[in-house]
């Protein structure tokens, strides 16, 4: 439905605690494992069950969380997110009070990429860390003869080297995505002339004038 704002000022728009954990906590658990952590080792798969949480949380929250996080505050709109873009080039964007098109577009990407980055890691290595930890300790130890008595899912290199392609080329198209989101975000603040940051941050941003106000 689409508000105008007869007072002159936007209504702030807010972001509720469970949604910046999750924001911040899944930028923490791909900065983690695409920089600071070695692929298949126990701290990297420990990474992915965390990303896997907070996966979860924001999608039960998208399910009863407030009124702004909840996925019929941003349905994937293809059309609307090229609208939208379109409507940025020209300098005259529609203000969301939840995502506006293109970032609900950019959200759900990522869901998608995170949620195959588990299930593809989990295919690998197993749905336990504790027994990841175990075979890397044994690898480190160069006593190969204990390897073969663990049988853990993801032993099977040749069974697991498309999955591993795949885990890598979605890992890398994270990267890219990021990389547009942030873009995205720089764009669109300084275009409407407000800094989206703080709105994940500390959950509001603030009124600015004379701008259209939507929330679907």
């Amino acid at each position: 439905m689409a508000q105008t704002d007869m007072g002159g000022s936007r209504p702030p728009i807010l972001w509720d605690r469970i949604v910046r954990l999750s924001h911040w906590g899944i930028v923490i658990v791909i900065l983690a494992n695409e920089v600071f952590t070695k692929g298949g080792s126990p701290l990297h798969v420990w990474f992915g069950w965390g990303g896997l949480v907070l996966l979860v949380l924001r999608m039960a929250w998208g399910i009863i969380g407030n009124p702004e996080a909840r996925f019929s505050a941003f349905p994937p709109n293809p059309a609307g997110a090229l609208r939208h873009m379109k409507q940025l080039l020209k300098g005259n964007p529609p203000s969301y009070r939840s995502h506006n098109p293109a970032g609900a577009m950019m959200a759900y990407a990522l869901w998608a990429c995170i949620a195959f980055m588990v299930a593809s890691g989990i295919s690998m290595s197993g749905a336990n860390p504790f027994a990841v930890a175990e075979r890397q300790a044994i690898v480190d130890s160069g006593d190969w003869s204990q390897l073969a008595k663990t049988t853990e899912a993801g032993d099977d290199d040749e069974a697991d080297g498309w999955i591993k392609d795949a885990h890598e080329i979605v890992a890398n198209l994270i990267l890219l995505l990021v990389a547009l989101h942030i873009g995205g975000v720089i764009v669109e603040s300084v275009v409407i002339r407000h800094n989206l940051v703080p709105a994940m941050l500390v959950g509001r941003r603030a009124a600015k004038a004379d701008t259209k106000t939507k929330l679907q």
